[in-house]
């Protein structure tokens, strides 16, 4: 896959969690002991840190923000065991968390071998 896909799947998986846990929190199931204002605050506020990098496609911020992925990938997976009956929609928060993990791996690992790529290019070229 070229890393413009791998980007994609990132993105994907980003811009739909993000997506989700709003169209959850609001609509779906809202929290019965916090206000939903204050839920979908504490829980879409660090999706908005990377959202500039994700989408101009900065290898160091896609790198930082798996450990955001992994958070909620965490929180799906609890939420799926500890309560049953919203079990389908913490799995998808988690298939969608999965998403941008793998997305991100698979784009940080392509945009680094291009760029070996093209300096073992440039360093042949130099050569007499």
């Amino acid at each position: 896959m070229t890393a413009s896909r791998w980007l994609a799947l990132t993105l994907a998986g980003y811009l739909g969690l993000f997506a989700w846990l709003g169209l959850w929190i609001t609509f779906l199931s809202p929290p019965e002991r916090l206000p939903v204002s204050l839920a979908l605050l504490l829980a879409g506020t660090p999706l908005l840190f990377p959202l500039r990098g994700l989408l101009h496609g900065r290898p160091y911020t896609v790198k930082w923000s798996l450990f955001l992925a992994l958070f909620y990938f965490t929180h799906g997976v609890v939420e799926a065991y500890a309560s049953a009956g919203e079990r389908p929609y913490a799995l998808l928060e988690v298939l969608l968390a999965l998403s941008w993990f793998a997305g991100g791996i698979g784009y940080v690992r392509k945009r680094r071998a291009d760029a070996a790529g093209a300096e073992a290019g440039l360093s042949r070229q130099a050569r007499p």
